[in-house]
């Protein structure tokens, strides 16, 4: 007769595990039922379309609002993050992984990673008083000499506008771009680039031909990771965006407005219905950002050795 197993440390671990994995799944569902309960009453209340929409009255008597301007000032927003963000993230990177000195890449790597503790509160009051000044003047300049452009037409005041919450954004997502994608790059196998180097590459070149495939589905998901970030960010952007409701591929006049922005600025205020609106543009966010995080997830496993090698 087999010996029957006892209740050792290994049962143990994995029930552990199990109920942190299905407490997670459960805090999900618990979160969208509760904003999905608080959200259809204002919906019904709603006069307008909520998903085309632009204005936002959710506080008037009838109410109307939409999400439609919310929704594109956070993409175009995040997507400026990204643009200036990704490409100073992966030569960072590139630079702390195979290029500095190992003293060197710690400590810079240590100042990246602290970057990342920063609460967005002091980025927004960095961005508010001190970065809108050079980001209007830079504004300006676009204006004078690409305002042919549909992104840099109009007329002054520039200031509180897209583009800078869009490099206030940047800025924040910078840290967790490059500290996984420098993770990443360090994981690549020594053969590979070793059989690189000696078939007459050179190192921009090993790095082109080995480093970089190998790690571009863990780049691809830390740039989803900080889209991710960029979308949800409420404080930074509540304090750089000029709070108008407008859907335009200008991204330097005075305007804009978020959907975590708007509801930092309007909870306090907000009536019954107000609360319920707001609550429903939240729910618009927590998808898009649950979808952004679950594409991460798949591109992360969709190639098995990196995730062996992350394991």
């Amino acid at each position: 007769m087999p010996r029957r197993k006892g209740f050792g440390a290994e049962n143990a671990f994995r029930g552990l595990t199990l109920a942190a994995g299905t407490m997670v799944l459960i805090i999900i569902v618990a979160i969208t039922v509760f904003l999905i309960a608080k959200a259809v009453p204002a919906l019904r209340a709603d006069e307008a379309n909520f998903l085309t929409t632009k204005e936002w009255f959710a506080n008037e008597t009838p109410a109307r609002f939409g999400i439609a301007a919310l929704a594109w000032g956070t993409v175009v927003s995040a997507v400026i993050a990204l643009l200036v963000a990704v490409p100073i993230a992966l030569g960072i990177a590139l630079y702390l992984s195979h290029y500095a000195h190992k003293r060197i890449a710690t400590v810079l790597g240590f100042l990246i990673d602290l970057l990342a503790a920063v609460p967005s509160v002091v980025f927004g009051l960095w961005g508010l008083m001190v970065f809108i000044d050079p980001v209007r003047d830079f504004s300006v300049w676009l204006n004078k000499y690409f305002a042919w452009l549909p992104f840099f037409d109009g007329e002054a005041p520039f200031g509180r506008s897209l583009l800078l919450g869009g490099l206030v954004l940047a800025i924040m997502v910078l840290p967790i771009i490059t500290s996984l994608s420098r993770e990443v790059f360090m994981q690549t196998p020594t053969a590979n680039e070793e059989a690189a180097l000696a078939l007459g590459a050179t190192k921009w070149e090993m790095i082109r031909t080995a480093v970089i495939p190998y790690g571009r589905p863990g780049v691809i998901a830390s740039v989803m990771l900080g889209l991710g970030r960029a979308l949800g960010e409420t404080i930074a952007l509540a304090m750089t965006l000029g709070f108008l409701n407008v859907i335009s591929l200008n991204v330097i006049e005075n305007g804009g407005n978020s959907i975590a922005a708007n509801i930092a600025n309007g909870f306090g205020e907000a009536g019954e219905i107000g609360r319920g609106a707001l609550i429903a543009s939240g729910l618009v966010l927590f998808t898009i950002t649950l979808i952004v995080n679950m594409i991460a997830r798949a591109i992360i496993y969709r190639r098995r050795e990196f995730t062996e090698s992350a394991a």
